[in-house]
């Protein structure tokens, strides 16, 4: 009786922990950011914590930000060296978990970055890149061209609902991107923080003239 008792225990707790969104906080140089995972993306929701609770976030650089579009962390090349450095793992993909319409490229989304068709038609995901959308504010007439932009793209598989597209004409985001990259998490705190990396100034490469960076990444839930 004991066992079974102990037995059904476990099994509650691994169940409480499955339905557990994960949340991972993001001190940056210039404020923080609260991240929730999803966790209808699993390989992309382990990969995350994992690469946070290895510390290899902590120094990583706002390599690319693009007003009105998206801010991009995640290069391990990019760490600010120090003494304790962990070494970067070899680089590798995670396999597409694209979950639209659920999942989209709503202001605030977290997303990762990948590679193009061109050498990426599986659309699988760089293992540590990642991006959070800004994105603009659109009219009706906009979500329609970028509607069009993705029937050409993808062969109409990728239409905009309703309720997709009143979130892109009240809160905003990028639809082009919808149904191509994994959206893995959304901000749920710090998106003043977001809009002031992505107005930062940058080069002719989209770098911060002024480096930004992750502090310290930290699995808070």
């Amino acid at each position: 009786m004991l066992l079974s008792v102990c037995a059904m225990f476990t099994a509650n707790a691994q169940s409480s922990t499955d339905t557990l969104r994960h949340e991972v906080l993001l001190n940056t140089t210039v404020g923080d950011i609260r991240i929730a995972l999803y966790n209808e993306t699993p390989k992309h929701r382990d990969n995350f914590l994992k690469m946070v609770k290895k510390r290899l976030y902590d120094g990583v650089l706002f390599h690319r930000v693009i007003k009105d579009f998206m801010i991009q962390t995640g290069d391990l090349a990019t760490r600010k060296p120090g003494k304790k450095l962990i070494p970067a793992p070899p680089k590798t993909q995670i396999p597409a978990e694209i979950k639209f319409p659920q999942y989209y490229h709503k202001r605030g989304a977290v997303a990762a970055a990948r590679e193009d068709d061109n050498v990426n038609p599986k659309k699988a995901s760089s293992s540590t890149d990642f991006y959070i959308v800004w994105g603009r504010q659109l009219h009706e007439s906009q979500i329609d061209y970028f509607q069009h932009r993705l029937d050409t793209i993808t062969g109409g598989k990728v239409q905009l609902t309703p309720e997709i597209r009143e979130t892109y004409n009240k809160l905003g985001g990028t639809p082009f991107l919808d149904g191509r990259y994994t959206v893995f998490g959304e901000v749920v705190e710090g998106m003043d923080v977001v809009e002031k990396i992505q107005l930062a100034e940058t080069d002719a490469a989209d770098k911060p003239k002024q480096e930004i960076r992750v502090i310290k990444a930290t699995v808070v839930k």
